[in-house]
C-alpha cells in the first residue's frame, strides 16, 4: 500500500523532484529514507485515502536527483496547498512530540495513547498537542491608507501587520486592542474578523482581524517594532510573503475599491 511520507531534518522538508520540474512529496510503499531503530514514525491522517506518516532523519539528502530538501515555509511555492498545508501538520506535531517525551507532573515517560495525544507510563496523565493563538490585524485610517509595521524580528526587509499572542483569559478582541495600544499607542474601532491560518512555526494559528483607527498618536514599541507607518495604497514598502495571512489581507484591501 503506498503512503505519502513527510520527511524532515530540522527545519526543512524533503521534497520529490517530478519530471515536469514541479515537486511533490514521496508516495510509496515503503519509507523513502530507511528508517533507524530509534525513529518515531507518526500518523497524520490521510489524504485521499492514502495515510500519511511524517518522520524526521539525522542528515539531510544531498546530491539526490530523485529528492532535495527545502525550508518549510518555502515548499509553500513547491507544493500544491493541500501539501503544504499538511506539511505543516506534520512539522507541527513532530515538534510536539520532541518536546513532551516526560510528564511535567511526575517526570514519567510520555507515550504516544492516540494518533494525537499521549499519556504518561508512570501516573496517566494525558495531553495534546497545544496551539500558540496569535492575532494579527490591519488597521485602516481611511479607505486608502492603513498602517503597516516593520518587526524587529523581521530577516527580510518588508513591512507587515500589527500582532501578537492571546493571553489567558481575554477574549481575540481584547488582545488586538491591548497588542495595538502597546505597539503603537494607538486605540481602534469597528473589529472584524477576516479569517485564520495555521502557522506551523513552531505550533501556532494566526487569527485575522481588521479595524479602523479611533485615535492617538504613533509611539513604537521599540522591543517589538523597529518602524511603523501609514502608508497609502499608492505608495507601499515591501509586503510580506504571499504565504502569510498578512499578505492575503493586504492584498484583499488592496483589491477592494476604495469607494467600496
Amino acid at each position: 500500500m503506498k503512503r505519502y511520507y513527510f520527511v524532515f531534518c530540522k527545519d526543512d522538508i524533503m521534497l520529490e523532484k517530478k519530471a515536469d520540474g514541479t515537486y511533490t512529496i514521496p508516495f510509496l510503499e515503503e519509507p523513502p529514507i530507511a528508517l533507524k531503530p530509534w525513529t518515531t514514525m507518526l500518523n497524520v491522517g490521510t489524504i485521499n485515502d492514502a495515510e500519511v506518516k511524517a518522520y524526521t532523519i539525522e542528515t539531510p539528502v544531498t546530491d539526490n536527483d530523485k529528492y532535495e530538501m527545502c525550508p518549510l515555509r518555502q515548499s509553500y511555492y513547491k507544493l500544491t496547498e493541500e501539501l503544504y498545508l499538511r506539511a505543516g501538520k506534520c512539522a507541527e506535531l513532530i515538534y510536539w512530540d520532541q518536546n513532551t517525551k516526560f510528564c511535567g507532573v511526575c517526570g514519567g515517560h510520555m507515550h504516544f495513547h492516540t494518533d494525537i495525544s499521549k499519556r504518561c507510563e508512570m501516573c496517566g496523565k494525558e495531553i495534546w498537542p497545544q496551539l500558540a493563538p496569535a492575532v494579527i490585524v490591519l488597521i485602516h485610517r481611511d479607505a486608502d491608507t492603513v498602517l503597516l509595521a516593520r518587526g524587529r524580528s523581521f530577516k527580510r526587509d518588508f513591512y507587515g501587520l500589527v500582532a501578537g499572542f492571546v493571553e489567558t483569559g481575554e477574549t481575540l478582541e481584547e488582545a488586538v486592542k491591548r497588542e495595538v495600544m502597546e505597539e503603537t499607542g494607538l486605540s481602534i474601532k469597528n473589529l472584524r474578523y477576516f479569517g485564520s491560518q495555521p502557522w506551523p512555526y513552531p505550533c501556532g494559528i494566526m487569527v485575522g482581524f481588521q479595524a479602523d483607527y479611533a485615535g492617538g498618536e504613533l509611539h513604537l514599541q521599540r522591543e517589538e517594532l523597529s518602524n511603523a507607518a501609514w502608508f497609502h495604497r499608492d505608495n507601499l514598502p515591501n509586503l510580506p510573503e504571499k504565504l502569510s495571512i498578512a499578505r492575503r489581507m493586504i492584498d484583499n484591501w488592496l483589491n477592494t475599491p476604495a469607494d467600496s
